[in-house]
């Protein structure tokens, strides 16, 4: 998941757009039958929904300087990146046995 700012999209959008978002951060939401406010017994359990629903373990590996600066040269969220890269190196078979 990359998370950004309004600062960041700011320059990506018209003076209309900002000020349309702006107005909307200033309402009160409005809850009805298909969105209706959560309870703090609500919200608990979709924590622990979330929690459950985890699938990447930690782990502590030694990478290469060329593969530290590389990954962390696209910013933010590097570490997802290398997951994900890792995972599809996984699926290459040729490739794993090359690295092996």
């Amino acid at each position: 998941m990359v998370k950004i700012s309004m600062n960041d999209i700011g320059r990506e959008l018209s003076p209309e757009e900002m000020k349309e978002i702006e107005l909307a951060a200033r309402k009160e939401p409005v809850f009805d039958e298909d969105s209706p406010e959560m309870t703090a017994a609500m919200l608990k359990e979709f924590k622990h929904q979330k929690q459950l629903q985890r699938t990447k373990k930690t782990a502590s590996i030694r990478l290469s300087q060329k593969a530290q600066d590389f990954s962390k040269s696209y910013g933010k969220g590097y570490t997802s990146f290398l997951s994900r890269l890792i995972d599809a190196a996984l699926d290459d078979e040729a490739l794993v046995r090359k690295c092996y």
